[in-house]
This record gives structure tokens, sequence and C-alpha cells, in this order.
């Protein structure tokens, strides 16, 4: 039995030997050769040793053949690797799985297995040269090498010298990318991974095939001995998004310091004969010490702590922007010859799209929004304006570009830009402010005050300097130095304030306090004052996720109330400005100081005042009406008493005031000048004079207690909503008319509260001021005659359009009384007491208990 299958070992050993030979010829030196035929192994041994032989030769054979055709596909030039990755294995899908997730094995310990791998596939890029898409079809020579040439040996130990690096990479676009969706494009954005975690995620364009990212962002690198992965996935929404391609970016092929641009071919594991398109994009890795690698973990450990609800590191600064209005542009719309704009907004990796103004070539679109600065990104201000299309693509208006580092910090800008590659300018105000560094311009912890830098300001605003330059009248200065009571808005009981103060279009802000009720804020500003009649609104929200805000307080104080150096408590309001707002008597500590010109101010006043570009008008509220028809109500009752009072004179209810009052009228008839008008305004002036150094001012300017606050009735519930649906047409038109008569109405009544305020001493500079304007008007009209001012004011009406084509139609009179504040500003700027009377809070709880 053992002689009759003696020769099948022979047999079986000799094809063995055939089939290796073979292999080893075909492979040519392939990293894994068969091993040599055993020709005294066992019997049962012999059919595993074949099998063995030919699954080697048949993979070793696959293995070339696939790195062959990849190299063919590859640049001459790139940094790419073509080899698959750990997790490039099977079909690509979105990776829907946590984006900061760590990986099994050591980066470094996984690199070393596939290194010789990662350097076949790779190569040095060329600096400073774009790579064109025509090299991806010629196979490199440098790629057939086995061994890594000396320069990379080199590179690698210098690589090995650092501790830390920094990668700044610029996605600028990708071409020839695949389509994905049934109308023949895509929407793709790019995943920058480094062993399976997420390091950047692009933005998505959409439906183009050659997109532009035009994106600048810098990731920390520890092991530069790791490739970066690049994912290009087709968004589909509500679906799971689509591959389209990945790349490897081999960092230890880059010089260091250096700016490469390169270009990457996109490759499918799974379709290896698709071409799937390129990524453009200019890298650069930067070496940093073991200093900067500690400052950067301390910095990253301290955001952990301090707020962990960012992902991203904490930003250097705020960049508030209004959005105020575009002229001249191009119209889009051929039947309407017009165009339906919108902004957008980008600054880093943040971004902003405005409403749409429909059917408008001078848009107005009054937005405020913030974006924020952070220190490892570049500080250009991209706008882009584009007309809105409902059934095609959007058009392109025209773009401009701001670069923030050329701007003054803690200063609203006035910024006119023409628009690049179309037609048009877009107006905005642009503020950066709200730094969390210290040792800054605004922190009040390093200030030091001069005395000579006062003294300098004090004789720019003297009262005799009537040529500066400076457009505003006055200079005014703001110490934040915290606050206390704050209600909780976060679900720990805690809360994240910030301050923001406004003075006209003027708004600077404080840093954020995380985690804390009694915030320190401790900042200096210093505004410019165009207007000494106007109010500072000082605000205080609490900061939720992705930048949101929470109103948490807001206090309004004019200037002329400021008095100098006082540094005081300050309680906080609600929304409405009538009551105390919600916390434990929240009060904020503030120091200031206004310095201004006299004589500038008063011919500031009787010019046209500045509009604020953020006031938003009140939309059409029950209760809104009803105050303004009260508050007409009482300025007409006024009137009617004055008129009764008349009335029993012509009545002879009271003969001996109808004698006298007869007596008076026939002396004025007879002997009346028109000088005697102002005299008769004056007289009124001194009787409030009187009341008003005799009382200590108005009623309304008077600090109060809570219990002595008007009680707010609650908005109305809101209309169902298929009342709404069913009315909204019939209800639109008559709210445009309500509307419009309840801001009628309250403008009556505020001119009227104005006038009532500027005679009995309300502000007491204004009213001073009426009384100069009048005794000089007093003077004018007894020296001239009526007829000749009469001439001179028709002659100075119908030549002004000849002579001053620019001038501002006014009335003076009107201009000034916009400066007097009405009552419901007297109820804004009213302080309350910081802390409530114990006797009268015990009185209450007896009341209550019994």
């Amino acid at each position: 039995m053992s002689k009759k299958h003696s020769p099948q070992p022979k047999r079986s050993e000799a094809l063995s030997g055939r089939l290796s030979k073979s292999a080893s010829e075909l492979s040519c030196a392939a990293p894994v050769q068969a091993s040599p035929p055993r020709a005294r192994s066992a019997h049962h041994h012999t059919p595993l040793s074949v099998v063995h032989r030919t699954h080697h030769f048949f993979s070793n054979l696959k293995n070339r053949w696939q790195r062959s055709k990849s190299r063919e596909r590859c640049p001459a030039g790139t940094a790419l690797s073509v080899a698959p990755g750990p997790d490039s294995s099977g079909t690509e899908y979105a990776d829907h799985s946590s984006e900061h997730s760590t990986p099994a094995n050591s980066p470094r310990h996984r690199l070393r297995k596939d290194q010789s791998l990662t350097r076949q596939a790779s190569i040095d890029p060329v600096p400073s040269t774009s790579i064109t898409p025509s090299h991806c079809g010629r196979p490199p020579v440098e790629l057939l090498q086995l061994e890594p040439d000396e320069g990379q040996r080199l590179r690698e130990q210098q690589l090995r010298q650092f501790a830390f690096f920094q990668l700044r990479i610029h996605l600028k676009r990708g071409q020839n990318l695949v389509a994905m969706d049934k109308n023949g494009t895509s929407d793709p954005y790019v995943k920058f991974k480094v062993g399976g975690r997420l390091l950047h995620k692009s933005r998505i364009v959409y439906r183009d095939l050659n997109p532009v990212w035009d994106e600048c962002f810098t990731v920390p690198i520890e092991d530069p001995f790791q490739p970066v992965q690049l994912k290009v996935f087709d968004y589909d929404w509500g679906l799971q998004d689509d591959f389209m391609g990945s790349c490897y970016l081999d960092l230890t092929a880059l010089e260091l310091g250096r700016s490469q641009d390169l270009v990457l071919c996109l490759r499918d594991p799974n379709k290896l004969n698709q071409d799937m398109g390129e990524i453009v994009l200019n890298v650069t890795l930067y070496p940093k010490s073991q200093e900067d690698k500690e400052q950067y973990l301390l910095k990253n450990t301290r955001l952990s702590d301090v707020n962990k609800r960012l992902k991203a590191q904490i930003w250097s600064s705020v960049v508030t922007i209004v959005l105020v209005e575009a002229k001249n542009l191009p119209p889009m719309d051929l039947d309407t010859r017009s165009s339906d704009p919108y902004c957008k907004f980008r600054l880093g990796n943040e971004k902003y799209k405005s409403k749409v103004v429909w059917k408008s070539l001078h848009p107005s679109w009054l937005e405020q929004f913030d974006l924020h600065l952070y220190d490892d990104q570049e500080q250009i201000l991209e706008v882009t304006v584009w007309d809105k299309d409902k059934q095609t693509k959007d058009d392109f208006l025209g773009r401009c570009t701001i670069d923030l580092s050329k701007l003054e910090r803690e200063k609203t800008h006035n910024i006119w830009k023409d628009l690049e590659d179309g037609n048009g300018q877009i107006f905005l105000l642009l503020t950066i402010s709200g730094t969390t560094q210290s040792e800054t311009i605004t922190d009040l912890a390093s200030y030091r005050e001069n005395p000579r830098d006062i003294q300098n300001i004090e004789k720019r605003y003297a009262w005799f300097r009537l040529n500066e330059q400076s457009s505003g009248v006055g200079w005014l200065c703001v110490k934040v130095y915290g606050a206390k009571g704050l209600a909780a808005a976060d679900l720990g009981g805690k809360s994240d304030p910030f301050c923001v103060l406004e003075l006209g279009n003027a708004r600077l802000q404080t840093h954020t306090e995380y985690k804390t009720l009694t915030p320190n804020w401790m900042k200096i500003f210093t505004f410019t004052v165009k207007d000494i009649s106007s109010i500072l609104e000082i605000t205080v929200y609490d900061e939720d996720h992705d930048h949101k805000v929470e109103f948490l307080g807001k206090l309004a104080i004019p200037l002329l109330n400021i008095r100098n150096g006082e540094k005081r408590w300050f309680a906080l309001k609600d929304k409405k400005m009538r009551a105390r707002a919600k916390g434990n008597y929240p009060q904020i500590l503030l120091e200031m100081s206004v310095i201004w010109n006299p004589l500038k101010a008063a011919i500031r006043v009787v010019n046209p005042k500045e509009p604020k570009y953020m006031h938003q008008e009140a939309k059409f509220k029950r209760q809104l009406f009803i105050r303004n028809v009260m508050r007409l109500k009482a300025i007409i009752m006024w009137f009617i008493e004055v008129g009764k009072i008349l009335q029993d004179c012509f009545e002879w209810e009271s003969k001996i005031l109808s004698f006298i009052g007869l007596l008076a009228w026939l002396a004025f008839c007879y002997y009346y000048e028109m000088w005697m008008l102002p005299f008769l305004m004056l007289v009124f002036f001194a009787r409030n004079w009187l009341i008003y150094r005799l009382t200590g001012g108005n009623p309304l300017l008077l600090p109060v207690d809570d219990d002595d606050l008007l009680a707010e009735e609650d908005d109305e519930e809101e209309v169902d909503k298929e009342e709404k649906k069913s009315l909204k047409e019939r209800l639109q038109a008559i709210q445009e008319v309500t509307q419009t008569v309840q801001n009628a109405i309250g403008y009556v009544a505020s001119l009227g509260e104005a006038v009532k305020n500027l005679m009995n001493f309300t502000v007491p500079y204004l009213s001073y001021l009426a009384i100069i304007m009048l005794f000089g008007a007093m003077t004018v009209l007894y020296m001239i005659p009526l007829r000749y001012l009469l001439m001179a004011w028709g002659v100075n009406k119908f030549t002004r359009k000849i002579l001053r084509p620019h001038t501002i139609p006014n009335n003076e009179v009107l201009d000034l009384l916009s400066r007097v504040p009405d009552d419901e500003t007297l109820l804004d700027v009213r302080e309350l007491k910081p802390h409530a009377p114990s006797e009268r809070r015990d009185a209450r709880k007896k009341h209550k208990a019994s």
C-alpha cells in the first residue's frame, strides 16, 4: 500500500517547485516570496503546502498589478498615498461616527508597519508652483524606488527634532469631481482626518463639480509621520451622504515653514479605474517647540474647564457688523429691471447670510450680527452680494474684502466699499471689541490714568475751539468694573455674562466671564460723543450655545446726567425698561466721565439728528396703541383746560376775572409787537424754572422703588394659527393702517411732551439753550421790522437749492425738540434704588401674613 502511493509526494514537490519558480520570476523583487519546497515534509502536510504556495503566487501577482496601476494614476510632485488606509477597505460612506474619537493603536506604532508602503506612494511636492491636472496620467519614476532617498531620510530626522507642529491648510477648490446626483451635479464637501479623528470639515458647495471652497484653517499635528486623509462626500439632505473619493497627504514630504501648492488626485478603492477628480490646496507645516506645545495644551485645557460647550478655541475678539444698505446694484431681472439682493459674510469658518430684499437696486437691510476672531486665522472679512432666483442658480452681483488687521480696535467704523467683479457700493458699520487678552488698551487692571492726557482732551474740547477736524463734540470714558445679583440663565445656577455698551451707532462690548453671577470685567472704553443729548445704553447678556445670547438686564444713562469720576452701582432694568430685571437686585458698577464743547454741542443740537440704523420700528400692539392714545389725550386735555378758562372769561362766570382778561386783551392788541411772543414764552419758562429749583427736578427722573412702578399688562395671547391663515390678507391691510396711525400718534405725543419737558427744565442744558435762543429772537424782532425778516426768510428758502444744493432742509425748532426726551424716555432713564427699603418690605410681609 505504501509502495503504491510513494510517487505522489515527489510529484507534489515538483509541482510546487515550478509554481514557486514562476512566482519568483513574475514578482521581480516582491516583498513577500514563496518559501523553498520541503522535500521531506510529512504526508498529511503536503497538500496544505501546495495550497499555501499557490495562494502566495496569485496574491502577489494581484498586488503588483494594483500597485502598478496606482502609480500610473498618481501625479508627479504630489504628496499622495493611494494605498488604502486602515479605514479604506470595503465600501466608502459618510462617516457618521464620533468626529473626535481616538484610534485604538498608537499613530506612531501603526505607521511604522506601513512606512515602506507610504514612502512608495508619496514623493516630494513641488514648492511654490501649482500642479496642473495633466500630470495625473504620467507614471512618476520616483515611485518605482522601493528604498527611501537620502532627502526623505534627512526630513524624517528633522521632523523627530520637534515635539509639535501646526499645519496651515488653504483648501482652494476641486476639479472635475464625479456627479452623484441625478441632475448631473454634486454638493461636495471635504473632511480632513488623522487616524479617524476629524480635524476639519469644509462648507458645502451646492450643485457644482468644480467647487471653490477657499477656506483657510490651522490644525495641530502631534505625529507628522501619520498622513492626513482627505475624504470628499456629496451632501444628500435626509439621506446618507455619498462617497466621492479620498486621498492622503504625507506630511513627511513637506518642507518645514514653506508654503507649497498641491494637487491631490481622488481615488475610490472599489473603483480603481475611475477618475474621481482632484483637490487643489496649499499647505504649510510649521514646527513648534515644547514650550509652544505646552501653551497650546494649557489653552485647550483652560477652554475645556471654563466652557465645555464650545468645540473650538475661545475667540479673541468679537466683530460686530451692522449691514445698512447698498446702492447702484446692477439689474439682473430683465422683466422688472431690478434685482433681489442678499449678502453673504465669511470670516474664517463662520458665515452669515442676510435676508433678501425683493425688487430693489438700492436695498436697505438694517441687520446686526456678530462674527468672531481667533488667534490662528486670517483677519480677512469676505462679503459677496447675490441676486436671489427661485428657479435657477443665484446670480453673482459683486464682492469685496475688508482687512480687519488694519482697523482700529474698540471703535465703530463707517465703511463704504465698492463691489469688485460687479457694480455698486455697500455700506456697513464694523466694530472689533470684546477682546479676551489681558494688557490690552481696554484692560482696566493695567490702565494708568495720565493727567496730561486728560488735559489734552480738555484743551481739544475747549469752548472756543470750533475748527477742529474731529466730528464729535465731546469725549466719553466708561469704566466697567463688574456686576452682581444677576439672574441664573444656565441649568447649573450660573451664567456666562458679558456687557454691551451702545452710544448712537457705536457699539462696544466686554469679554465673557464664564460660570459666575458676579462678573469682574475690569474694562475701560472711550467713545466720541457726536451729540451731547445722546443716551448711553448698557446691556448685560448671557452667552449661550453657538454664540447666542440671553437678556439679563439693561440700563440707560443720558450723557447730561453723568457726574464725572463718580463710581457707583446702577440697578439693571428689564427689557421694557419699566421694572427691575430678574435676579437678586441686579446691579452694575460703573465710573463715567464726559468732556464736551458746549458751543459745538449747541450748534449740533439745532442740526439734523444722526439716525440710529438699528432702531426697529415697533409693530402694532394693542397695548402700545392704547398707551399712545392716552399720551395724546393728556396733551389734548391740557389745551382743553386752557380753552375752558378762556370760555369762562367769555361767559363772564367770574366778573372780576373776565374784566381783567378783557383789559389785558385790549392792551395786548393795541401795544403788541413781535418781540412780545418770545417774551410770553420766557414768562412760562420763568414760572417752570422756579418750580424746578424748588422741587429739585422732574418727578419722572427721580429714583423709585419697586412698589411705585406702574404695573405692565401682559401681552395678549397669540391668535390661533388656522384663524391667522384665513384672515391673513385682510388683517395685513388693517395692520399697515393701524401701524401708521399708531406711529403718528406716538410722534405727536412725543412732540408735545418734548415741548412740555423743555419748558419745565427736565433737561436744564436744553432749557437754558432755549432761553438764550428766545432772548436772541426777542432782540432781533425788536431791532428789525418783521417785514424785513420775512423777506430774508423768503430769500433764504428760495435760494437754498441754488446756493447750497447739498444741505438738508430742516426746522431748527423741531431739531431742538428732537433732543428733548419725552415722558417714555424719562421712564427709561429713571433709576431704581439699588436696595429695597427694609421697613416697607417687612410691612408688606406682615400684611401678607395677616
